[in-house]
């Protein structure tokens, strides 16, 4: 669903927004609207940079920010301590209640981690049995308090891209011939943050509302996904450690239905692999080994 398109004026805060996800959604909105973020650690130069907000959810201030700022859109990919998390949030419910603002939280495939016989889908119940699930289930639900129009849950299966920690953590495998943990039962989907973060300015720049499910149209078995990147990666093999939670194939994997974006917004595994092993970037790994 969509009501009337946002305009470049509009005032963005984006928490989270020194992290893997949020940075590249903060480099892709930064060009079109008046963009904020906040970080947690002390590391790295955001603490220089002008329209970055020191802000960890353990410690709180989140109202102080939102004082000073007066965002409009709300993009929530935080990360922290979960209780800290569920009022971080319903604070921002309060705000966006007071304010008329829109709130975007980046949810997980893991909400549906108790389920496992097919993909899940957007209008599917979410049934979680990890810690992780449930809470991101809690956080789902807080958002839900507002009016459908002032908020989009925004569901992410695995999310790769050349500098995803997963890739990191595969090409330090391949270097030093460690393990690297499989799942063969496991039928997963995936996507890439930068087409995420196209994804998010699609939908923020349309208005669109409502749940959505910001992955790619296929699925594929996971020690498959890690072995094709391996292979593109190097001629080296990491020590794929196979993992097997059951004895029956499951499904860790969101596909979109109700809401599917434009044709030129989707990706496919393919992409997602060949988006993930870029040329400069294997070259430049190769000449490391």
């Amino acid at each position: 669903m969509s009501i009337n398109p946002t305009q470049k004026s509009n005032r963005i805060l984006l928490l989270g927004a020194s992290g893997f996800i949020g940075n590249v959604l903060y480099k892709e909105l930064l060009s079109y609207y008046d963009v904020y973020g906040t970080y947690a650690s002390q590391e790295g130069n955001f603490k220089d940079n002008q329209v970055f907000y020191h802000y960890s959810v353990e410690d709180g201030g989140l109202d102080a920010i939102l004082a000073t700022l007066q965002p409009n859109i709300i993009i929530s990919a935080l990360r922290g301590d979960f209780e800290a998390q569920l009022e971080a949030h319903r604070l921002l419910v309060s705000y966006c209640f007071g304010t008329h603002a829109k709130l975007l939280l980046l949810s997980s495939v893991n909400v549906f981690d108790g389920l496992g016989k097919f993909p899940s889908y957007e209008n599917d119940k979410p049934r979680a049995e990890s810690k992780y699930g449930l809470f991101k289930i809690a956080l789902e639900k807080i958002v839900q308090e507002l009016p459908e129009e002032q908020y989009s849950i925004l569901r992410l299966p695995i999310v790769l891209g050349v500098n995803a920690p997963r890739i990191f953590q595969l090409k330090q495998a391949i270097k030093h011939s460690a393990s690297f943990e499989v799942y063969p039962n496991l039928i997963v989907s995936a996507i890439t943050a930068d087409k995420v973060a196209q994804q998010v300015h699609y939908i923020i720049n349309k208005g669109l509302y409502g749940i959505f499910h910001l992955t790619s149209n296929d699925v594929i078995h996971h020690d498959d996904l890690f072995q094709e990147i391996a292979e593109k990666i190097s001629d080296k093999k990491p020590i794929f450690k196979s993992v097997f939670q059951s004895n029956d194939e499951r499904y860790l994997a969101l596909l979109p239905k109700k809401n599917k974006l434009p044709k030129n917004y989707q990706i496919q595994i393919s992409e997602v692999i060949e988006d993930s092993t870029l040329r400069d970037e294997i070259d430049t790994f190769k000449a490391s080994l």
